[in-house]
């Protein structure tokens, strides 16, 4: 398919293979193969979970491809280093994606391929896994998700300190704070990453997109100012059209049959 994406899918999975050696470094090129297989599984009605990964069990990305970036520096700044539609890691900035995402580290996690771990909606680690960000050494700042979405999902000291000294933390560290949600062994990794992916393939095809909507609509809102959006919703008022279409759907009639009659629910997705 891709020269830096390897793609396949199992049932309702789409497991994405980052592999650019020897670091997995992100260039513009990469970005956009990396967009092009998410936006596939976006598209795709049979796919309901990806996995994102790195190639080997060394590095799941170093970042940012600096020394792309280095060769085209002595240009004048435009105001702009476009990444394409996904942003950095073809992800980080699709706003339209609406399935989950798990992100299986595998090696190294630094600047933006710790980035590209945030935008995940589930991460889990191999035990050697550090994630780190070096960008205020190197004289930018992380703005490819680290400084929009780092203090959302750790304590905002915590944040602060990864972004100021650069150190590196742990993967376990990392699951007591929270960010990661299983420290496997390597071997264990990818199994792993498919129960967890099963699990939630399982599930609700059109609940499970709503799930994922509501969560990024209500992110920035109070308990109360969330009630109301849902509220709003069975109105058909409130801007969430994967909410509004679920609890008009069949399979919204369908799960409480099924548990009525004792069966396993048959989904539609409609």
């Amino acid at each position: 398919m891709n020269r830096d994406v390897r793609v396949k899918t199992d049932g309702a999975i789409m497991e994405i293979t980052f592999a650019r050696p020897p670091v997995n470094a992100i260039s513009r090129a990469a970005s956009g193969e990396l967009f092009e297989a998410f936006r596939e599984f976006n598209n795709d009605d049979k796919l309901l979970v990806a996995i994102i990964t790195g190639d080997g069990s060394r590095v799941f990305s170093a970042g940012w491809d600096l020394k792309e970036y280095a060769a085209s520096s002595d240009k004048p700044f435009t105001g702009d280093f476009d990444l394409g539609p996904g942003g950095l890691g073809g992800f980080t900035e699709f706003w339209d994606l609406k399935k989950p995402v798990i992100a299986a580290v595998n090696g190294s996690a630094v600047g933006g391929g710790f980035e590209m771990a945030m935008a995940a909606d589930i991460v889990i680690a191999a035990e050697h896994v550090e994630f780190w960000l070096p960008e205020m050494e190197l004289g930018f700042v992380p703005d490819a998700g680290a400084v929009q979405r780092l203090p959302k999902l750790l304590p905002t000291n915590v944040a602060a300190d990864l972004l100021f000294t650069g150190r590196r933390m742990s993967a376990t560290e990392a699951k007591r704070w929270g960010f990661v949600r299983d420290v496997t062994s390597t071997a264990q990794l990818m199994p792993k990453a498919y129960e967890i992916a099963n699990a939630i393939s399982s599930g609700a095809p059109l609940a499970l997109q709503a799930l994922k909507e509501c969560l990024a609509e209500m992110s920035a809102l109070s308990v109360r100012d969330s009630f109301a959006k849902t509220h709003a919703g069975w109105k058909g008022e409130a801007g969430m059209p994967i909410f509004e279409k679920t609890i008009r759907s069949e399979d919204f009639k369908e799960g409480p049959r099924a548990f009525a009659e004792k069966r396993r629910p048959v989904w539609q997705g409609r």
